[in-house]
């Protein structure tokens, strides 16, 4: 099992910040990209760092170790990123890939920021940062939710208030975040994003089950057993919906194309799917007991 404190060589009560600064140590040393670097050493003091820097990865592996609880011990997936030929970056080493994500043993993934911990002996000094990244939160209708729609929002910005114009997609789902870049807050990086986080509105009719909507429709017993012709609602409009004779109880009728859209121009949807629920009355009249006398002679 490897010890991640001895890697780093610190003690196990070590602070984040005692962390950073053995990682910092140790990547100066062993850098592929410097003379007389150690890639394998740099792997090794990387993956330590990545695990000890957080706390959910640190308790875990405090508690099973580098070979339990997901922590794994096997072979995994490849240092990515080492490429000195006309590579860009820090100092010419190429961690287009690395600063994204390090993917250690069996395959766990790791994220950190590269820039922060290299930026004091690469370029003198951390990189700029992009601005903060705004969030609002957006109520929509289930049928907008169904078509897409468009929104005016407004946000409140540190350089004073910004009216955005956002285009929801047909189909998004509850809770769903958009993301549009450049909208949040001012940084010497740039600017950061806008998070606009989609709540939908139930509907009383109409419910969403992937591609396809579901609605039930309540039936007089009369019409279930004669049928009938009637006007249906839909997120359409209205429909002309054919209930035939001896219809039963949680029958299922398909009206194509009038579910969720699969694309923006609608040309091709989901089907709407209409459950009959038939009523049963609970009391009859001495004339409709008499008809039922009737039909039960008859053997209906």
């Amino acid at each position: 099992m490897k010890d991640y404190y001895k890697v780093l060589g610190i003690d196990k009560n070590a602070s984040k910040e005692d962390i950073k600064k053995a990682f910092r140590k140790l990547a100066h040393e062993h850098h592929p990209d410097k003379g007389g670097g150690d890639a394998s050493k740099f792997k090794e003091a990387s993956e330590a760092y990545s695990v000890l820097s957080d706390d959910q990865k640190r308790q875990q592996y405090d508690t099973f170790g580098s070979t339990g609880a997901g922590m794994g011990g096997g072979q995994g997936g490849g240092f990515s990123g080492f490429n000195s030929q006309g590579a860009q970056g820090f100092g010419g080493f190429d961690f287009s890939n690395f600063a994204q994500q390090y993917s250690g043993q069996n395959g766990q993934s790791f994220e950190f920021d590269l820039g922060d911990i290299f930026g004091e002996f690469f370029g003198g000094g951390r990189r700029p940062r992009k601005g903060a990244t705004i969030t609002v939160d957006v109520q929509i209708t289930f049928k907008e939710s169904i078509f897409g729609v468009e929104k005016e929002i407004h946000i409140n910005k540190e350089n004073g208030r910004e009216r955005i114009i956002v285009t929801i997609p047909a189909g998004i789902e509850n809770g769903q975040g958009l993301r549009v870049q450049g909208k949040g807050e001012d940084g010497q990086g740039g600017k950061g994003d806008l998070i606009v986080r989609i709540w939908v509105g139930e509907d009383k009719v109409f419910r969403k089950e992937g591609l396809n909507l579901i609605m039930e429709l309540q039936l007089k017993l009369t019409t279930a057993l004669l049928g009938a012709i009637i006007d249906l609602d839909t997120l359409d409009g209205k429909i002309e919906l054919k209930i035939p004779a001896g219809t039963t109880h949680n029958e299922i009728f398909r009206v194509k194309q009038k579910g969720v859209p699969r694309d923006s121009d609608r040309s091709r949807r989901g089907d709407l799917l209409i459950v009959t629920k038939v009523d049963m009355p609970k009391k009859l009249s001495k004339n409709a007991q008499r008809i039922v006398e009737e039909l039960k002679r008859e053997g209906i």
